[in-house]
């Protein structure tokens, strides 16, 4: 049986190569139905209406030529799974690490990213997230700008590649949490608007036209595609992009429903199953357990913390990092998770967020230095590691993997990689490639941003700048910082107060409150472990230093219970009381 939802349409034929067309029936809800099976590779597609042009099945699995021709039909068992002891990985305690195949590797596919998967493992990483794979027009894209959200993009291997990635990641002991955009529909290529009203009219993001979670046909698209990806994949969890556009005002939000759905899917698998929410509404109601009046999601981004350490390290205080110059904001994200929590955002002009409360465990905050959109949507694309020097980066790293909330990594970071990761696209419509070369450039002319930094998203050498160069990571400070980072990674499974879950147990200080945003020190609990950063432009003594669990910097020096700190540097050390501090 096929089916179809296209209430618009007042005719359906369902086309099949060397087959004649099929006259589907109508339900009274808007689905046609007609009675063909399909074996694995059939290729399909759907004439609506008395036209003569075949559309791609709205839900396709597959799309060998790309989203504007025929869909083809794929057998999920058909696959020879081999994780069939695979129970799961928890995001507490654990740490994600964030890439976009096509960037990943010089081949830009699944298979290639699977020969790369023992560097994870010896990083230490447990969960590798995803940027949509789902299917867009085009050959290369950040994968946001989805039309087909049930398809694997073929260029990175299609279903069969994404199966057999999932499958290795899981021999090594590597959960996969798979980023899925239900907020807008990419702007080439998207045809589901003639079989019904997926878009809201009237209602738009910053991306285009809503989609209408008026309509439970649409609901429950969003809701089976979440539940594919966790059962017929095996994917381990999802990274629900930018939830604040998620215009729903049902008595049931859908991120609630998907919470739902994920739960019960959960306890009939017997592992666990992660929703991880990107947002910036700061309203921890999302991690709230339903019991409490919340949503139930898993857990949730904090951009507050990448902003205050952003600030931190670079001094940068243009835009939304204006508010983050505060002596306090490093200190209050450390021990509070957001910073604006019912305080008021010069950035948007009003207050912003209410407080996470103190019986949330910490772990339910991924939090980051780096990330896909905080470094792509710079005008050059350019990371932190092209501008910062080492100590500064080594000071980030131990910022990032002794934080109280799940760290992320983003893809090179761990190596300080000097390759940018910019825009880009390969919009096939000129007009489209024009708007969005014009937009980009324009958008960051408004900023400030000399024109000439921002590299044209259509030339294919802005996206071939942005792979990574797997040979840095064995040289210089490159391997140094790579040494660091698992260091770190080992040290944040070995000390327990590091994954400690408990607020209560976090405490922090700001030294040289006056100096530059930049040029400040912090002494940052957990428990009985302190981590102590020095960013000013002289040695800092810290007290109270009973082990020095890890230093950044071998000019580091213990005297007694003292350790002297050189500038841009840190160490992680264990405390036997209160701890005190005197400058240097």
């Amino acid at each position: 049986m096929i089916e179809v939802w296209a209430p618009r349409a007042d005719r359906v034929r369902l086309r099949r190569p060397g087959h004649d067309d099929h006259e589907m029936t109508a339900r009274a809800d808007g689905w046609w139905t007609v009675d063909v099976a399909l074996a694995d590779g059939d290729e399909y597609g759907f004439v609506l209406g008395d036209g003569d042009q075949a559309r791609a099945d709205p839900r396709s699995r597959r799309q060998p030529r790309g989203v504007h021709d025929l869909s083809a039909h794929v057998d999920h068992s058909g696959f020879a799974w081999t994780d069939a002891d695979w129970t799961g990985r928890q995001l507490a305690g654990g740490i994600v690490y964030e890439l976009h195949l096509g960037t990943f590797t010089p081949e830009g596919t699944l298979d290639a990213a699977i020969g790369r998967l023992d560097h994870l493992v010896d990083l230490g990483v447990s969960h590798i997230e995803l940027l949509p794979v789902n299917a867009f027009n085009g050959e290369w894209n950040w994968g946001y700008d989805g039309v087909l959200w049930y398809a694997v993009h073929e260029a990175y291997g299609g279903p069969n590649g994404y199966r057999r990635f999932v499958d290795a990641a899981h021999a090594r002991g590597l959960a996969v949490i798979q980023d899925v955009v239900y907020n807008h529909f990419g702007p080439s290529g998207n045809h589901l608007p003639e079989f019904g009203p997926y878009l809201r009219e009237g209602s738009r993001n910053d991306w285009g036209d809503s989609v209408d979670l008026d309509q439970p046909a649409v609901r429950s698209f969003i809701i089976e595609n979440a539940l594919m990806w966790l059962r017929d994949y095996h994917v381990d969890g999802l990274r629900l992009d930018a939830v604040h556009a998620l215009h729903d005002d049902g008595p049931v939000h859908i991120l609630q429903a998907l919470a739902e759905a994920s739960d019960a899917l959960s306890a009939q698998l017997g592992r666990p199953l992660t929703l991880v929410a990107e947002s910036d509404m700061n309203d921890p109601r999302l991690i709230l357990p339903r019991e409490a009046g919340g949503y139930g999601v898993t857990a949730q981004w904090s951009d507050d913390w990448h902003h205050a350490v952003h600030v931190a390290v670079t001094g940068e205080t243009a835009g939304y990092y204006a508010d983050f110059a505060d002596p306090d904001a490093v200190p209050k994200t450390w021990t509070g998770g957001f910073y604006h929590d019912g305080t008021f955002s010069s950035f948007r002009g009003r207050t912003h967020g209410r407080p996470v409360p103190r019986d949330v465990p910490t772990w339910r905050l991924v939090t980051f230095a780096q990330d896909h959109d905080q470094i792509g949507n710079r005008a050059a694309g350019d990371r932190l590691s092209q501008t910062l020097p080492y100590g500064r980066l080594a000071v980030l790293a131990v910022l990032t993997l002794t934080a109280p909330g799940s760290p992320m990594l983003f893809m090179g970071e761990e190596w300080g990689a000097s390759t940018p990761w910019a825009f880009f696209t390969s919009h096939p419509e000129d007009w489209l490639a024009d708007a969005v070369r014009t937009g980009r450039r324009s958008e960051f002319a408004r900023m400030g941003w000399d024109q000439s930094l921002v590299p044209d998203p259509q030339d294919p050498e802005t996206f071939r700048r942005s792979k990574l160069d797997w040979r840095e990571a064995g040289e210089g400070d490159h391997a140094r910082l790579l040494a660091l980072y698992r260091d770190l990674v080992a040290l944040r499974r070995r000390i327990p107060e590091l994954t400690d879950p408990d607020s209560a147990h976090t405490r922090a200080r700001v030294l040289h409150r006056d100096a530059a945003a930049d040029r400040r020190a912090y002494r940052l609990a957990r428990g009985a472990v302190d981590v102590l950063v020095n960013l000013t432009e002289g040695p800092l003594a810290f007290g109270d230093v009973a082990e020095v669990l890890l230093r950044t910097d071998a000019g580091a020096v213990a005297d007694d219970d003292t350790l002297t700190l050189p500038p841009d540097s840190a160490a992680v050390v264990r405390v036997a009381r209160h701890a005190v501090v005197t400058s240097g």
